[in-house]
């Protein structure tokens, strides 16, 4: 079943309201810890608890005037409050609100990209667990190497959203983290106290020490923990593409009734969610840049960082977010092909068992260097036959490369014909995937 995708829950983290409401958490929580500090009367903590609210429109039309958006805030905040609106941003600069009201949003937004790794990784798991022994062939180099089951395909894809699931859950430890240190971050104006009391009602860390804004090294380390994810996401998209190649045809992503792949070619049927994938990746690395530019700002601060914040952050979120649904969706429904998976693995005449046949050799004495050659010497045999478009399975359905090694006279020196014939065993390399999994899904 396709799941459809929805922007919203992510989206809402960055929107105007949803900017200025952060504010208004971060402002009503350091009222709060004044209050507790002795300096803010109950009455009119309580008040501004209360009543403090705020109206983009309105903070707009101010900001027109002042050209500068957080005094418009306060601003139209004050303006819903009486005389104990003299409380509200007491002792703070612009960024103690601004950047704990950011980790708040990223915050929010993380908890929303873990969840979605956690749900690929169970349809990774599902998938996997489905084709634990599906054979088919590895390939390096895009060459046929030796059998795998598709099952170790996505076994390694699990193992590698693990560590991004790790990375992503030490980066929130990274960047939930807040400050209400003034105006150059030396608490002047402010005890320590306060920013830890802010920071407790909130759900955030008080960074150790901060000057005017927190440090962009751990916005950095967001966008790059969200551009490594990118990538990996756009290295499974890249190999399901592969595998729908005509000529490969092993995996398809779900092509459903009615849908169509070309305007000019009516029997098309194109891996273009995967495509997609790929392309929104290249964007979610992008933003790396600019991010780990941010870091280096003048002395205390400067705003060179505002402006590229302003965009990358919530475009990033709200892409990573699209593109882990979507490639969830691609693996959860994608049709595979077991028989063509077969049909592949047997397209080069057995020659992805030379390994088995060169590693038996030099039990029977034969030294590595003959061992290499002996079996080598047949395999180009095979490609010769294979390049020139022969048959590579004979009227018994015996393979070619198998031919090739039972009339290799040097060869029958050392081994028996059921010795050669043994090498032709896919059990032998199915044998230790149960052990594989247990390292990858039971840890």
């Amino acid at each position: 079943m396709i799941e459809r995708y929805s922007r919203e829950e992510m989206a809402k983290n960055w929107t105007m309201q949803a900017k200025y409401q952060a504010w208004l958490d971060i402002e009503i929580a350091v009222v709060k810890a004044w209050n507790r500090l002795g300096l803010i009367p109950d009455e009119d903590a309580q008040k501004i608890v209360d009543n403090a609210a705020f109206s983009v429109e309105r903070i707009d039309e101010i900001e027109a005037v002042t050209r500068h958006d957080l005094i418009a805030f306060t601003t139209s905040v004050s303006e819903s409050l009486g005389e104990e609106s003299r409380w509200f941003h007491y002792g703070m600069t612009s960024s103690d609100t601004v950047d704990s009201a950011v980790a708040l949003q990223m915050k929010a937004s993380l908890e929303i990209i873990v969840a979605d790794v956690k749900m690929m990784m169970e349809s990774i798991k599902i998938r996997a667990m489905e084709h634990k022994m599906t054979l088919m062939v590895g390939r390096s180099h895009g060459i046929h190497g030796e059998p795998i089951t598709f099952g170790l395909v996505l076994a390694v894809w699990y193992d590698e959203m693990a560590r991004h699931l790790k990375n992503l859950e030490q980066t929130m430890e990274v960047i939930a983290v807040g400050q209400i240190s003034g105006a150059m971050g030396n608490f002047a104006h402010a005890p320590l106290e306060l920013e830890e009391y802010a920071m407790e009602e909130l759900g955030l860390q008080p960074a150790p020490a901060s000057n005017q804004v927190i440090q962009r090294d751990r916005y950095a380390r967001l966008a790059t923990s969200l551009a490594l994810l990118a990538s990996t996401i756009e290295k499974f998209a890249v190999q399901v593409r592969h595998w729908q190649r005509t000529e490969v045809y092993e995996c398809e992503e779900f092509f459903a009734k009615g849908q169509k792949g070309s305007s000019a070619m009516p029997h098309k049927r194109n891996p273009i969610l995967t495509e997609n994938i790929t392309g929104l990746a290249r964007m979610i690395r992008a933003y790396a840049a600019p991010a780990m530019e941010n870091v280096a700002l003048w002395h205390e601060r400067d705003i060179s960082h505002s402006s590229t914040e302003r965009f990358w952050l919530p475009d990033a979120f709200i892409t990573s977010d699209f593109m882990l649904h979507r490639m969830n969706n691609v693996i959860a429904n994608l049709t595979v092909m077991p028989e063509n998976m077969m049909r592949n693995l047997n397209l080069t005449g057995g020659l992805v068992f030379s390994q088995r046949v060169l590693l038996e050799l030099p039990k029977a004495g034969v030294s590595r260097e003959d061992a290499y050659r002996i079996v080598q010497r047949n395999a180009m045999k095979v490609w010769e036959e294979i390049q020139q478009g022969k048959p590579t399975t004979n009227e018994k359905g015996e393979s070619l490369y198998l031919q090739y090694l039972l009339g290799d006279e040097e060869l029958r020196q050392s081994l028996s014909e059921d010795q050669i014939r043994e090498c032709f065993n896919f059990d032998y390399y199915t044998k230790n995937v149960d052990k594989i999994f247990s390292r990858v899904f039971k840890r």
